[in-house]
C-alpha cells in the first residue's frame, strides 16, 4: 500500500510504479553486520538548513524514508547541538513499524546514542526523559554530567581530549547495536568521514534553491576525499531526488 506522495525508482531497473514501503524497506535493508548509515537533506544547491533548520527541506517522501531508516537501525547516532537545536523527542516508532522489528528479531526500539564532548544537555529533554528505550551518550573522560543526566542516560567515555568515534563505536557494536544510523549533524558526519566510519549515505536532494549563507551536510577539517558507489536513485512525484551510496565493494 502507497501512502501519500509516490515514490518510484529510476536507477537501476526504472519502474514507474509506486513503491510500497515494504518496497522501500528492502531497498535499503539491513546489512547484517556493523555498519554506519548517514542520512541528510539538502537543497539543489547543497543548504542543509532552511531558514535555520533541516525541516524546512524535508518534504513527506523524505520523512516516509526517514521513519524507515529508523525502524531498520540498531541505534540512532546524533550530535548533542543537533539534538538541541532541532528538538528532538523521544525515538518512538509506529505499531506496525515496531511489530516488523519484533518479527526480525530487533528489540522494539532503536537506542538513541548522543554524542557529546561537553555533556551540555537537559536530562528533562523528551529524547531523554520520555525515551522508551535509555539512552547512550558518547563523551569523554573528565567531563562531568549535569544533574540527572546519568538518572536517564548511560554514559561511555571514549577519549581524553576529544570523543574517540572509533571507539564509542566499537564498544556499542559490542553492546549489540551493530546498524547505526546517524541523522547528524554536519560535524559528526565530518568527524565519522575523517575517521572512515562512514559505510552508507542517503541523500535527498529538496527541489529548492536555498541562496547563500547556509552550511554544507558535512563540516570540519579537511580530509581524504573517500569514493562511494550509487546503489540507487529515486524520486517522488514532488520533485524529490533519493540517492543511495555504499562503500564500494
Amino acid at each position: 500500500m502507497t501512502v501519500g506522495i509516490p515514490i518510484s525508482r529510476l536507477w537501476p531497473a526504472p519502474d514507474p510504479a509506486p513503491l510500497s514501503d515494504p518496497e522501500l524497506t528492502a531497498l535499503y535493508g539491513r546489512a547484517g553486520g556493523p555498519h554506519l548509515r548517514v542520512n541528510f537533506v539538502s537543497s539543489l544547491d547543497g543548504a542543509v538548513t532552511l531558514d535555520g533548520y533541516s525541516e524546512g527541506l524535508s518534504g513527506e517522501p523524505d520523512k516516509r524514508v526517514f521513519g524507515l531508516l529508523r525502524m531498520l537501525c540498531d541505534g540512532l547516532l546524533v550530535a548533542a547541538g543537533t539534538l538541541r537545536h532541532e528538538g528532538y523527542r523521544a525515538v518512538r516508532l509506529s505499531a506496525a513499524r515496531r511489530a516488523w522489528r519484533r518479527e526480525h528479531g530487533l528489540a522494539e526500539y532503536p537506542t538513541l546514542i548522543v554524542v557529546s564532548g561537553s555533556l551540555d544537555l537537559d536530562p528533562a529533554q523528551a529524547a531523554f526523559a520520555d525515551a522508551p528505550v535509555r539512552p547512550i551518550v558518547l563523551t569523554r573522560a573528565g567531563v562531568r554530567p549535569p544533574p540527572g543526566l546519568a538518572d536517564v542516560a548511560d554514559l561511555i567515555r571514549c577519549g581524553e581530549e576529544r570523543v574517540e568515534l572509533a571507539a564509542g563505536l566499537a564498544e556499542l557494536r559490542r553492546r549489540g547495536l551493530a546498524e547505526l544510523l546517524c541523522e547528524g549533524g554536519p560535524h559528526l558526519f565530518g568527524a565519522l568521514t575523517a575517521a572512515d566510519l562512514v559505510d552508507e549515505l542517503c541523500l535527498t536532494v529538496a527541489p529548492l534553491l536555498a541562496g547563500p549563507g547556509p552550511g554544507r551536510i558535512t563540516a570540519g577539517a579537511a580530509t581524504v576525499p573517500r569514493q562511494l558507489g550509487l546503489r540507487h536513485v529515486l524520486a517522488a512525484a514532488d520533485g524529490v531526488l533519493m540517492l543511495r551510496y555504499t562503500r564500494r565493494g
